[in-house]
């Protein structure tokens, strides 16, 4: 099975890349999927790819509800 997290943007990055964070981990993905993509904003990542851009709001409810279930990194910002 394969899951697809919200992640906020850390830092745009050259070559279509930036810098994520989730539950304090910190990795380079690709955002070549999305026209536009600011730090701050939240991607749904999946396999080193961010998807989508999430609302902030959705994207914490996403985060409380991974973390009530116990899954791992799913610490809020």
């Amino acid at each position: 099975m394969c899951l697809a997290i919200p992640a906020r943007v850390i830092e745009c990055l050259p070559g279509d890349t930036g810098l994520v964070e989730l539950g304090g981990v910190r990795k380079v993905v690709s955002l070549a999927l999305l026209d536009s993509v600011a730090p701050g904003d939240y991607v749904i990542v999946h396999v080193g790819f961010a998807l989508t851009r999430l609302d902030p709001e959705e994207a914490e409810e996403t985060l409380a509800l991974m973390r009530e279930a116990g899954l791992a990194g799913a610490a809020g910002p």
